[in-house]
């Protein structure tokens, strides 16, 4: 693995920037999602426990570097474009605007970035989903409310729906691979609701798995604990809540106290305080059985994330339908800013 970072870091180093098709050329090959720097980062699963921080902070090191460099080469390729153009640039300006990420990107960024930091690997799945992976394998009754069309949007009956929760992914891997098995699944999901300003009838997941020896539900907890103090600040409170999944046992909700109005209650925590962002647990021996993984051997957790809500929390948004009414009034206060 060594060798592998100081292979990236020579090629990093040695990298030619004249022009704006090399500044694509760098950011795809070391910056972008698919860059060798993030392949290294999905194989940290690989490494002996021992190494596995030291391995992390090297590759983060490296990633920092090749960012610095890009940026660096952004403005020296900027200060170097040669203007052929007969156009008078003694005119006045236009009114051009600078666009940007939508909020709910600028977040599902940032919360993928957090697990790969601390070794998960993102994968993606289909929309359209059977029934199978939807609900059978993970555990949901024939008989279940959630199988109503009240909640899921059939596209073919009776098998094809829209897929509710991006669980549906993680079966998919489970299906593929044995444990150890370290995932995020980052996704759109339907739900046949009512919109209000605080549902929608589509939104946003990313949801993690963690199957592997002696895992435990503290494990879990501490996850929880990092992940939101990484997204919200260190001075963060959290509460976990005894729950039910058809595919989690035990289960549990957890919440953050409301930062729109730190905890003294507004409509959109319902005057609690509190506003739950997630749902999570221990993945139930079903569900492992289903996916042809020993529950005599193996355990696991689950954490199932709600993008949208905690966009909401992080930027002090009190309506969710304004993230999909495409107003650019709202989408203009997010124009050059990061999550």
């Amino acid at each position: 693995m060594n060798q592998d970072i100081e292979k990236i870091k020579q090629e990093v180093a040695s990298f030619q920037i004249h022009n704006e098709n090399d500044l694509e050329q760098f950011r795809l090959q070391f910056l972008s999602r698919k860059s060798a720097l993030q392949t290294l980062l999905g194989e940290i699963k690989n490494v002996p426990a021992e190494d596995r921080k030291n391995f992390g902070q090297q590759v983060n090191l490296l990633k920092q570097e090749a960012a610095q460099r890009y940026e660096d080469a952004q403005v020296r390729v900027a200060s170097t474009v040669v203007y052929t153009s007969n156009e008078d640039f003694t005119r006045p300006s236009g009114s051009e605007k600078t666009g940007s990420l939508h909020p709910v990107t600028l977040v599902m960024n940032q919360i993928c970035e957090i697990f790969e930091g601390i070794g998960f690997e993102m994968v993606d799945g289909p929309e359209i989903e059977d029934d199978w992976h939807v609900f059978s394998a993970l555990n949901f009754p024939e008989e279940h409310p959630a199988r109503d069309m009240q909640d899921t949007f059939f596209v073919e009956q009776p098998d094809i729906v829209l897929r509710t929760h991006t669980s549906s992914v993680q079966i998919r891997v489970m299906e593929k691979r044995q444990p150890p098995i370290r995932i995020i699944c980052p996704g759109r999901v339907f739900r046949n609701e009512v919109i209000t300003a605080r549902s929608h009838c589509f939104f946003h997941q990313v949801e993690a798995l963690y199957i592997a020896k002696n895992v435990s539900f503290a494990d879990m907890k501490q996850t929880l604990l990092y992940f939101a103090k990484q997204m919200f600040g260190e001075d963060t409170r959290i509460r976990l809540r005894p729950s039910y999944f058809p595919f989690t046992e035990p289960s549990a909700e957890m919440d953050i106290a409301c930062k729109i109005c730190k905890g003294e209650g507004c409509p959109v925590c319902k005057h609690t305080g509190w506003l739950e962002i997630l749902g999570c647990g221990m993945v139930d021996h079903n569900v492992l059985k289903n996916c042809n993984i020993d529950p005599t051997i193996y355990n696991g957790y689950a954490i199932g994330i709600g993008v949208d809500r905690m966009t909401m929390m992080k930027y002090k948004i009190n309506d969710i339908r304004l993230f999909f009414e495409n107003d650019v009034r709202f989408l203009e206060q997010f124009t050059q800013r990061e999550a």
